[in-house]
């Protein structure tokens, strides 16, 4: 009996590392209640409102941790391994190695520096998808006191600073503030996130959808004045302008991403 508990205790204890890591890969998504919503775009002179039907999102930004279970699991993904078609040469260039970001702190911080389409092929490991921008909008939109708070100007402006602050090394840790009212974490602080059709947020001064990368001068700076319902959001207007100069391939060491769910869909 002694001998069977102590084997027992031994397979234990060799099991803990794992399971803690285990743990600490997994993605935890929260519901996002569903309602009606006014973008922060227009949609050529006019204000767009989308009703938002419920869905699930990932409670806090993807880590390096999470993301290194994911290209051990699927090295096409890896450093050196990834076709050039799905990233470019920063991608992933601050880690030590194709495994491994070399940070005692990655189970905390957000992985930056990967492509838009490895950021949708971990999505779909999980049976995700990289939310729309109405998505990650509607999400980011809430406080820790209101589901829309974007004509706070206090907090405005301290999102401003905190994005000016960044100073394109790694970005600080997840949690280092409280939750917003659906109990999500670090949507406009911290870093930018990728999110499906980005290519399409940004219209030119005549309102047609420009292409993603294309990096025009003019959608950039004339069509600001018409992109914005409120074109003194100036942190919007960065993040926005910031992902429409990326193409799918590029990776930036301010952006991550994090991933939805319909309700209802499998994990």
């Amino acid at each position: 009996m002694l001998r069977t508990l102590t084997g027992l205790l031994m397979l234990l204890a060799a099991l803990v590392p794992w399971l803690a890591r285990a743990d600490a890969a997994a993605a935890r998504f929260v519901t996002v209640p569903g309602g009606h919503f006014v973008g922060s775009l227009l949609d050529g002179t006019r204000t767009v409102t989308v009703r938002m039907a419920p869905f699930a999102m990932m409670e806090e930004p993807v880590t390096e941790a999470q993301f290194v279970a994911f290209v051990r699991q699927h090295p096409r993904w890896q450093r050196g391994r990834i076709a050039p078609l799905f990233a470019g040469p920063n991608y992933l260039a601050g880690w030590l190695t194709p495994t491994d970001p070399d940070d005692a702190q990655a189970a905390r911080r957000p992985v930056t520096a990967v492509s838009w389409f490895a950021a949708r092929a971990y999505c779909n490991s999980l049976h995700a998808e990289l939310p729309s921008w109405h998505q990650w909008e509607y999400a980011a939109a809430a406080s820790s006191s209101s589901r829309d708070a974007r004509a706070n100007m206090i907090r405005r402006n301290a999102i401003l600073a905190a994005l000016m602050r960044a100073t394109g090394q790694r970005p600080g840790l997840i949690g280092q503030r409280p939750a917003n009212v659906y109990g999500l974490r670090n949507l406009n602080r911290l870093i930018w996130e990728w999110v499906s059709d980005f290519g399409a947020m940004f219209p030119d001064v005549n309102g047609d959808v420009g292409s993603a990368g294309s990096g025009s001068v003019l959608r950039l700076c004339g069509g600001a004045a018409l992109a914005f319902r409120d074109p003194s959001d100036y942190a919007l207007a960065e993040r926005v302008a910031a992902l429409s100069m990326l193409a799918p391939a590029d990776s930036s060491p301010f952006v991550g991403f994090r991933c939805v769910r319909n309700l209802g869909d499998a994990p």
